[in-house]
C-alpha cells in the first residue's frame, strides 16, 4: 500500500484563545495582516475580543468584512486589487468556510498576480502565497486545515477547485465560544457539510489508513452531537463536538478526497447559489445509496459509526445508513431539493454535465456517468 499524509497546520483549541490571538500572530512572525470576514461576524460583535489582542500584540491590519456564501471569483479579485502592493505578514480568516476559502484565494493573489480564475485546478500556484491563521465561527467545513479553495466563475455559473497544498493554513486556533450565536438553520447546514466530508473521505477511492481512521470518528462524533449542537445551542460540549468533528473530518478528506456529493453540490451551489451544506445534506443520502455496491463493507462501517445496530449484516447496516442520514437532513430542517430556490428541472442536464466535470468525480466510490448524475438529480426532485 502507498499514500501520503500531510497535514502542515498548527491546531490550538482553548475556550477563550480569541484573546491570545494577537500572541499566536507573534509566535507566526506576522506584524501585519488583512483580515478576511463577514459582515454576519462583524455585526455579531465577534471581532471585538480579536482586534484588542491584535491591538495589545501591537499588531496591525487591514480588514475585508463583505465575504459572501460560496464565494465570489469578482469579490476575490476585488479584494487582492485592494492590498495589492502592500505588505502583508499574513492573513487572518475569521468566519466560516466561505471565508477562509476567499483568504486562500487572495493569498495565491497577493503573491502571484492574476485573476483568481487563472489557479483553477490542481498545483497551478508558482509563488509561496501569504500564511494564513485561521479562526473557524462555524463548526462546518474543516477548511482550515485543507488545501482546497472553492470559488464561484461567476460567467460560467460554476464552482471551480484550486487544490494546492501551499494553501494550507499555518495555524487553526479553535474556540467553541464563538459557534454559540450560530443560528440553528447555520448550524445545521455547515454539521451536515461536516459529515458529508467525512463519509466521502472514507469511501472516496483515494482513502488511506490515516484518513480512515479520522474519518470514522468524525462520523461518530458529528452523528453523536448534531441534534444538540443545532436545538441545543447552550450546550457547549456538543458544540465543541462538532467543531472537533468538523476539523477532523477536514483532516480526512484533505488527505483523501470528496465525492459525487460534492460534485452535485458545488454544480448546484455554482448555478443557484444554494448553500453549500443544504445541498450536500440534501444530495448525501441519495449518492450514499447510489455508491452502496461499490463496497458494501465500507459503507456498513459507515452505519455502524453512525449508530446502525451491530447486529445487522453489512448489507443491512449500509442500507439503515441511508435511512439515519434522511432523518438527519429531516430532524434540522434541511428543505427538499424541489424547494430549493430557483431549481428547475430544465437545468439539470447541464447540471449532470457540470457534476461529472468536478475535479473530485473521479474518486467517488462509485464510476459516475453524466445519466447517473441526471437520475439522483431526477430521484432527489421527486421527493416530496
Amino acid at each position: 500500500m502507498n499514500f501520503e499524509f500531510l497535514l502542515p497546520t498548527k491546531i490550538v483549541m482553548k475556550k477563550g484563545i480569541r484573546f491570545d490571538t494577537g500572541a499566536y500572530l507573534r509566535e507566526q512572525a506576522m506584524a501585519h495582516v488583512l483580515v478576511i470576514t463577514d459582515n454576519g461576524i462583524k455585526n455579531a460583535g465577534l471581532l471585538a475580543d480579536i482586534y484588542a489582542s491584535l491591538e495589545n500584540s501591537g499588531i496591525t491590519c487591514d480588514e475585508y468584512s463583505d465575504v459572501k456564501p460560496n464565494p465570489r471569483d469578482t469579490d476575490c479579485d476585488r479584494i487582492a486589487a485592494q492590498v495589492k502592493g502592500k505588505r502583508l505578514d499574513g492573513i487572518l480568516a475569521i468566519g466560516g468556510g466561505s471565508v477562509i476559502d476567499t483568504a486562500k484565494a487572495v493569498s495565491i493573489l497577493h503573491t502571484n498576480g492574476g485573476s483568481v480564475n487563472d489557479y483553477e485546478g490542481a498545483f497551478t500556484v508558482k509563488a509561496e502565497p501569504v500564511p494564513i491563521v485561521c479562526i473557524p465561527t462555524t463548526a462546518g467545513t474543516g477548511s482550515e486545515v485543507t488545501f482546497f479553495s472553492v470559488i464561484t466563475d461567476t460567467k460560467r455559473k460554476y464552482k471551480m477547485s484550486i487544490l494546492d497544498y501551499q494553501i494550507g493554513p499555518k495555524l487553526a486556533l479553535l474556540d467553541a465560544d464563538l459557534t454559540a450565536t450560530l443560528p440553528a438553520s447555520i448550524a445545521a447546514s455547515t454539521g451536515m457539510d461536516a459529515l458529508t466530508h467525512a463519509i466521502e473521505a472514507y469511501t472516496a477511492r483515494v482513502a488511506n489508513p490515516i484518513s480512515d481512521a479520522l474519518a470514522l470518528h468524525a462520523i461518530k462524533l458529528i452523528s453523536e452531537n448534531l441534534l444538540e449542537a443545532v436545538h441545543g445551542t447552550e450546550n457547549e460540549q456538543a458544540r465543541e463536538n462538532m467543531l472537533i468533528g468538523s476539523l477532523i473530518a477536514g483532516a480526512a478528506f484533505g488527505n483523501s478526497d470528496i465525492g459525487s456529493v460534492h460534485c452535485i453540490s458545488e454544480a448546484i451551489g455554482g448555478m443557484y447559489d444554494t448553500p453549500h451544506g443544504v445541498a450536500n445534506a440534501i444530495f448525501l443520502p441519495y449518492v450514499f445509496k447510489h455508491n452502496i455496491a461499490a463496497n458494501v463493507q465500507r459503507h456498513a462501517e459507515i452505519g455502524y459509526a453512525l449508530g446502525a445496530d451491530r447486529s445487522l449484516s453489512h448489507e443491512a447496516a449500509a442500507q439503515a445508513a441511508v435511512e439515519i442520514l434522511f432523518a438527519f437532513s429531516e430532524k434540522v430542517n434541511i428543505p427538499k431539493f424541489r424547494h430549493v430556490k430557483g431549481v428547475n428541472p430544465a437545468d439539470f442536464a447541464v447540471l449532470a454535465q457540470n457534476s461529472k466535470n468536478n475535479i473530485s468525480d473521479p474518486n467517488n466510490a462509485k464510476e459516475m456517468t453524466v445519466d447517473d448524475y441526471l437520475h439522483i438529480l431526477e430521484e432527489a426532485y421527486a421527493t416530496e
